[in-house]
């Protein structure tokens, strides 16, 4: 298993172990403890921990410094009308995949509308749009899928 894999396990079973329902967590010790740079700790909890995937991380740098990590808790019917505002008027591949991601594992929509809605907004079906225009579009069809996945 890769160190990145392993660290984000690492916070992940921190999170869901703690009774306060947030990992507080040193960078610093993080990094010793898996012969890491501290860089790589940054990025596995900008790429696994992001808002997108459904958590805050709060971080107070200096020597009693720490990294709070927790996941958000809403309804169902909040968490995908969070994932509608948060995602604006564009939208890349990239962060759609992690809003479905975040949304599949958490139960609100099964693998395989899971997979229907990233194909609907992948780049190959919107190939027939402009570059200059594909994020914009594939933002509109993402949050009119969310939004008629909940009104069921």
């Amino acid at each position: 298993m890769a160190t990145s894999d392993l660290i984000a396990q690492f916070i992940l079973s921190a999170i869901e172990s703690s009774t306060d329902g947030f990992a507080e967590l040193r960078r610093s010790a993080l990094a010793e403890q898996f012969s890491c740079v501290p860089s790589q700790i940054n990025y596995v909890i900008s790429t696994r921990f992001s808002p997108e995937r459904g958590y805050v991380v709060e971080s107070r740098r200096g020597g009693g410094g720490y990294i709070r990590i927790s996941r958000v808790h809403q309804t169902p019917r909040e968490t995908v009308m969070h994932t509608v505002n948060a995602v604006g008027d564009s939208l890349d591949w990239r962060t759609a995949n992690a809003f479905i991601a975040n949304i599949y594992e958490s139960g609100l929509i099964d693998k395989t509308n899971a997979r229907l809605i990233l194909s609907a907004v992948s780049d190959n079906a919107l190939r027939a749009v402009s570059s200059a225009n594909r994020d914009t579009v594939r933002a509109s069809i993402f949050k009119y899928m969310l939004v008629t996945l909940i009104s069921e």
